[in-house]
C-alpha cells in the first residue's frame, strides 16, 4: 500500500497507526525528523516509518520517500471509513428545479433551491444551504450549516467545513450625499477542485465577475476573502487570514496566520509569507515577515534590534550627556 521497503520482521502485525508519543504495542508511527529518534527509540509503536534505515531503532523499518505522507495514507487506511450514501431525507427541502446526480446524499434540514445541481457521490449535511442556480461537484462533503448562496460554482472532490459561507456579497459602497450607498454584488464564486475550506470561512462574490479560488488550494478557519480576489492553485492559508478585494494571488502560496493583504495587491507564485504580516503592492517570489514586509532575514535582523532598542536608547542618552560636557568645556 505504501510501496516500501521493510528492514526486517515482515510478519509483524500492525492494528492502528499513531504519533510517536501516542502509539503503543500494535501501533505504526513515522519519523519525520532525526531530532526525534530518542522519542522513537522509546516509543511502544510496533513498527516505524522512516526515510532512511535508522540503526539504533530496534524496531522493524519501513523506508519510503515521504514519511509523512505515508502516515497520512496510513490513518487513512485505518480510521477513515468512507460514508455510505444515505439518499435525500424526507426532512430535507430539495427543488424539483434542482438536479441530484447520483448515490447523492442530502440530509435533514438542508435546503437546496431551484436551478441548483449536486454531483455524483456528494454528500450535503444536516442545516447546508444551497442557493438558486449554484452547483456543487462530483465526490463533495459539504458539513453542517454550510451556506453556499447563488451562483456559485464548486467544483469535484471539494470539502467545506461547518460555518463556513460562500457568496456573501462584496463589502462595496459609494458615499453620496453623505451616505454609504451599497453596490450590487452580481457575480459570482468558483471554487477548483479539491480545495478544503475550513469553519467559518468567508468568501465574498464578485462585485461582477467571479471571485476565484483555485484547484487544490486549502484554506483554514476564519479566513476571509473578498470580493472579485483570485487565489491560484495548491495555495495553503491559515487561519484568520484577511484578503482585500482584487487581490490576485499565485499557485503555490503559503500565507502564516492572520496574514493581512491590502486591496489590488499582487502575489506571485511561491511567495511565503510569516504569521501576522502585511502586504500591499507587488511582492515578488520570495520569504517574508513584517508589517510592512520585508524580506525575513532582514525582518529577523531587524526584531533581533528592536529587542535590544531600551539599551540602545540609554547608550544614546549617555553619549549625548558626554558631547554635551564637552561642548561646555570646550566653550
Amino acid at each position: 500500500m505504501l510501496g516500501a521497503e521493510i528492514t526486517d520482521a515482515p510478519d509483524t502485525e500492525i492494528k492502528g497507526a499513531a504519533g510517536i508519543s501516542d502509539a503503543k504495542d500494535g501501533d505504526i508511527t513515522f519519523l519525520a525528523s532525526t531530532k526525534l529518534v530518542k522519542e522513537c527509540i522509546e516509543s511502544r509503536a510496533s513498527a516505524v516509518v522512516v526515510k532512511e534505515a535508522i540503526p539504533e531503532i530496534n524496531k522493524p523499518q519501513l523506508r519510503v520517500s515521504n514519511p509523512q505522507y505515508a502516515f497520512a495514507k496510513l490513518l487513512e487506511h485505518f480510521y477513515v471509513k468512507p460514508l455510505a450514501p444515505a439518499g435525500i431525507s424526507n426532512k430535507a427541502f430539495v427543488s424539483d428545479k434542482a438536479k441530484i446526480g447520483k448515490e447523492v446524499s442530502v440530509y435533514p434540514m438542508a435546503f437546496i433551491s431551484d436551478g441548483a445541481a449536486i454531483g455524483n457521490k456528494t454528500l450535503v449535511l444536516p442545516g447546508v444551504f444551497v442557493g438558486e442556480n449554484s452547483s456543487i461537484g462530483d465526490e463533495c462533503l459539504i458539513y453542517p450549516n454550510v451556506t453556499i448562496r447563488e451562483n456559485v460554482k464548486i467544483g469535484n472532490g471539494v470539502i467545506i467545513h461547518s460555518g463556513t459561507v460562500i457568496g456573501s456579497d462584496g463589502f462595496g459602497y459609494v458615499m453620496e450625499k453623505g451616505m454609504h450607498y451599497k453596490i450590487p454584488q452580481v457575480g459570482g464564486v468558483i471554487i477548483g477542485d479539491y480545495v478544503e475550506i475550513g469553519a467559518n470561512v468567508a468568501i465574498d462574490r464578485a462585485t461582477t465577475g467571479n471571485t476565484i479560488i483555485g484547484k487544490g488550494t486549502k484554506i483554514d478557519n476564519l479566513v476571509q476573502v473578498a470580493h472579485n480576489v483570485k487565489v491560484g492553485e495548491n495555495s495553503v492559508i491559515a487561519a484568520q487570514v484577511g484578503i482585500a478585494g482584487s487581490t490576485e494571488i499565485g499557485n503555490y502560496v503559503v500565507f502564516g496566520g492572520q496574514v493581512g493583504v491590502a486591496d489590488h495587491a499582487k502575489i506571485d507564485d511561491g511567495v511565503m509569507v510569516g504569521a501576522q504580516s502585511g502586504l500591499m503592492g507587488h511582492v515578488a517570489k520570495g520569504i517574508y515577515s513584517g508589517s510592512p514586509v520585508i524580506p525575513h532575514r532582514d525582518w529577523l535582523r531587524s526584531i533581533a534590534i528592536f529587542a535590544k532598542l531600551p539599551e540602545l536608547n540609554k547608550r544614546i542618552k549617555e553619549l549625548e550627556d558626554k558631547i554635551e560636557k564637552i561642548e561646555r568645556r570646550e566653550k
